[in-house]
């Protein structure tokens, strides 16, 4: 008898063998295993979430998840140059992939994998407002250069701000500041991730896969050509091992430890640093009920692209509500249920470096962080009322957000360097992989989870094309370059999504 990690475990441990074993019950997990289910009905799928049902740490909509992110209104994923122009190209790209991400919910929802549309996606104008002549400037030259592609032509522009009452009245409700600019596309959506992947992951059980929640993945370890997870049921406290030939890590800020147990070369060097934070949500219905669109603002100078303020509609559960944030925050875990521990914990002498050069060169995110943690309520209200001059402390209150855990990588000039999106880690042999990193995430699940399938099967991939082209039609097509087979794919996911 020996322990490992907390638990205790011996030879006569029972052991479940499985073809794949997924770690977390959240969107990525969901997706990848809905995708291998169809592509290969035969294989054993095995999902392990630690909490109570999916979709609770990371893709819940009150922990960061709660956008369709698409670049329409996000302004960081379309930061101005030296010179004051502003490239495309990042927020294509994006775009892109939400619509491979929609095709597949629109897919999900024909073939009732998930339930009626409304329990999970909802259309929602996406705005972006600005205030000041250097802000009105960029956003000028913003919608300039995001209009002329055909994923962007629906965007529209304005600094009258009569105009900006019609789309988002409570922008307006009480200011007297008009140098103002604000850009629209009608055609956005919110998206509630955690209700996506609960239904997700009770359709990978009805078909078959063994789901098992409050189940704790402790270890992962080489065994064979493939890998053997340690596994704790939190309610009996029994330990079993699990036995798969492919491993996907979907444990939002619990990946990277779990990775750096399988011992894979290509986990060396990464790092994680853990961002907290805060939303404002409304209590008033009066309030709520006034407004119907996701408005996103600049970043406060220092702070991380995550943080970028917005006044936001969400429908949680299928019910209506309004949040403003966020507030940053500092917290050593990885998961909003992990541990202090979990930072330090993460230390490796193959990462020592990377960490250390990223603490030096991100004074200015450390700064923001304290400035956040040591900000009063009223000063809270302040940030909030520039978005919404005549919100009233009393309507609202504060909730804490999930745990996002930025990836801190080599690089070679700098030693290392803070990267604010995602990553995919898999091994040489690409029998393991896991998803690292933050915004945009949830959704790009889809395009992320085709990308690994090809990267982690590279002799099955393509005689799974012509299932995945099912599911996902406009796979391998650039949809900005084809704007027929845009209309027409908008329209047809449109249509089933009920989006129209």
């Amino acid at each position: 008898m020996r322990f490992r990690d907390g638990v205790t475990v011996s030879a006569a441990t029972p052991t479940l063998t499985l073809d794949v074993a997924l770690v977390g019950g959240g969107i990525m997990s969901a997706t990848l295993g809905t995708f291998l289910q169809q592509i290969e009905p035969g294989w054993s799928i095995g999902l392990f979430e630690n909490l109570k049902r999916a979709g609770l740490e990371s893709s819940d909509p009150w922990n960061n998840a709660g956008t369709g992110h698409s670049a329409l209104c996000e302004l960081n994923y379309s930061p101005a140059g030296p010179d004051g122009s502003v490239d495309p190209k990042k927020a294509l790209g994006i775009n892109e992939q939400f619509q491979l991400t929609r095709q597949f919910y629109s897919w999900a929802v024909s073939q009732s994998v998930v339930k009626e549309p409304q329990s999970f996606i909802h259309p929602l104008p996406h705005m972006s407002f600005v205030i000041g002549e250097d802000n009105r400037r960029y956003l000028k030259t913003r919608h300039d250069s995001l209009s002329a592609n055909t994923l962007f032509d629906t965007m529209e522009y304005t600094e009258d701000l009569d105009q900006i009452r019609e789309w988002a009245p409570l922008v307006s409700e009480g200011r007297t500041h008009k140098n103002v600019a604000a850009s629209r596309v009608v055609g956005g959506t919110d998206v509630d991730f955690g209700a996506l992947s609960s239904q997700l992951v009770d359709s990978l059980a009805a078909k078959g896969a063994d789901v098992r929640f409050e189940h704790r993945v402790t270890n992962i370890a080489r065994s064979g050509s493939g890998w053997r997870l340690t596994v704790k049921n939190k309610v009996s406290a029994q330990t079993f091992f699990v036995d798969a030939k492919f491993v996907f890590v979907g444990a939002g800020g619990g990946a990277l430890p779990l990775l750096q147990k399988s011992g894979i070369d290509e986990i060396k060097g990464f790092g994680g640093f853990p961002v907290s934070g805060e939303f404002l949500r409304c209590t008033n219905e009066e309030v709520i009920n006034r407004h119907e669109a996701k408005v996103y603002g600049q970043a406060s100078v220092g702070a991380p692209p995550m943080s970028v303020p917005h006044l936001d509609t969400r429908y949680v559960d299928g019910k209506k509500a309004l949040m403003f944030g966020p507030y940053g925050g500092f917290s050593p875990k990885f998961l909003k249920t992990g541990k202090l521990w979990d930072l330090p914990g993460s230390v490796r002498t193959s990462n020592l470096v990377p960490m250390l050069a990223v603490a030096k060169d991100n004074l200015d995110l450390v700064k923001y962080l304290v400035t956040e943690l040591m900000k009063t309520r009223n000063q809270q209200m302040e940030a909030m009322r520039e978005y919404y001059p005549a919100a009233n402390l009393q309507d609202w209150e504060l909730i804490t957000a999930g745990q996002r855990v930025q990836v801190i990588k080599k690089d070679p000039k700098k030693g290392g360097v803070l990267q604010f999106g995602t990553e995919v880690i898999a091994s040489a042999d690409g029998s393991i992989s896991g998803l690292l990193g933050a915004s945009p995430g949830a959704s790009t699940a889809t395009p992320i989870m085709l990308g690994l399938l090809k990267r982690c099967f590279p002799n099955q991939f393509a005689g799974w094309e012509d299932k995945l082209k099912e599911m996902v039609p406009t796979l391998g097509h650039t949809l900005n370059q084809d704007s027929a087979l845009y209309q027409q794919t908008k329209e047809s996911t449109d249509r089933v999504l009920h989006l129209a």
